[in-house]
């Protein structure tokens, strides 16, 4: 019973928060590079960079109605001037959420300016400029919502009995702007670090369904940071990298750290292996009646462990989250599985390594 009744929260939960509208996220941060800030368009050492990642959470105990966030981008470095480049890219992401099949789909083009601030050919340090313009969409299935007042008082749930709800339009479209910089320094080829902000959402588009409300999107502000230490003379490294999401009342915080292995490595790519541990902290609260939060603390929501294998232009990313917050009654500890894939396209323009690897 217990577990049924946290099973019934956690659905709950989690349609509250998509209603509400907070953002997707991915646990492969480093791998989802536009999705994180517009400033990391271009932001590469090859020339072109083709990302796909895919999400599945919840899949053991919501089976076919588990969530599942996809996302697939390309974006393209061009020299300007000795030093400099711009960066221009595009991402289509979108989302499935519960029951209901609350989804939200999204397409964005950005762009970027990386602007050399100090150093030389081989050890630079830079400062990029990025942002982005996008179209979203919204829909879900208002016949497959279900609402208190339509339980009838002895454990049963009568669909005809009225909502109390006036919703609306059950797919509608909205603009979205976000901006965000970027620092790194590479003090050679085996030795990097970086760190960013950016802002989602900078004109809140109004995400209600309903006609009689204003739901505006909360603007999300990210910080993250990271970068590439060799360990010795080795063919091992660190990499190490943290974010933090901040978006209306809810927090969140991932950090960790990967050990590269490297096997082989050119002047372009390199092939290599890599095995990471993760932490992703949440605040948890609770709602007051005007929507705010009444009560909240900061908590362990997941343990993950992931992978990453590169091979000269292909690099693939496989991690899993152990669920270990009070949730865990219900979930028996399962989380999500995420898959990522890139691959680059290099070419003959080179100018010494200038950015970390990502």
């Amino acid at each position: 019973m217990k577990k049924n009744c946290l099973l019934f929260c956690l659905i709950l939960t989690c349609t509250g928060v998509s209603l509400y509208g907070q953002d997707i996220h991915f646990s492969q941060f480093y791998m989802s590079p536009l999705n994180l800030n517009p400033a990391m368009t271009g932001v590469m050492n090859c020339n072109g960079r083709f990302v796909a990642n895919y999400r599945n959470q919840w899949a053991s105990i919501l089976r076919s109605n588990a969530f599942n966030t996809y996302s697939a981008s390309y974006d393209h470095k061009i020299p300007v001037g000795q030093y400099d480049y711009f960066g221009v890219g595009g991402t289509l992401w979108g989302d499935v959420a519960g029951e209901a099949d609350f989804q939200t789909l999204q397409a964005r083009v950005s762009g970027s300016y990386s602007r050399r601030m100090g150093g030389d050919r081989d050890q630079a340090h830079y400062l990029v400029f990025g942002a982005d313009v996008g179209l979203g969409q919204r829909s879900i299935d208002f016949l497959k919502l279900r609402f208190g007042t339509q339980h009838d008082g002895n454990g049963g749930f009568d669909p005809d009995l009225p909502s109390g709800e006036n919703l609306a339009r059950d797919n509608f479209m909205f603009a979205d702007v976000s901006a965000g910089l970027l620092w790194f320094s590479v003090l050679d080829r085996f030795n990097n670090f970086y760190a960013g902000v950016a802002m989602h959402h900078l004109n809140s588009p109004d995400v209600s369904f309903t006609q009689d409300s204003i739901v505006p999107l909360y603007s999300r502000y990210t910080f993250h940071a990271g970068g590439e230490f060799a360990l010795g003379n080795t063919n091992m490294g660190l990499v190490p990298g943290v974010v933090a999401f901040k978006q209306g009342p809810s927090f969140l915080l991932n950090l960790g750290t990967s050990l590269r292995f490297t096997l082989a490595q050119d002047q372009y790519t390199s092939n290599t292996f890599q095995i990471g541990a993760w932490m992703r902290l949440v605040n948890n609260y609770l709602p007051s009646g005007d929507g705010q939060s009444s009560d909240s603390s900061l908590g362990a929501d997941a343990f993950i462990l992931s992978t990453r294998f590169e091979y000269q232009n292909f690099s693939l990313g496989f991690s899993y989250d152990w669920n270990v917050s009070d949730l865990s009654a219900a979930s028996n500890g399962n989380g999500a599985f995420e898959f990522s894939l890139m691959y680059t396209i290099c070419g003959s323009e080179n100018r010494g390594v200038y950015c970390p690897s990502f």
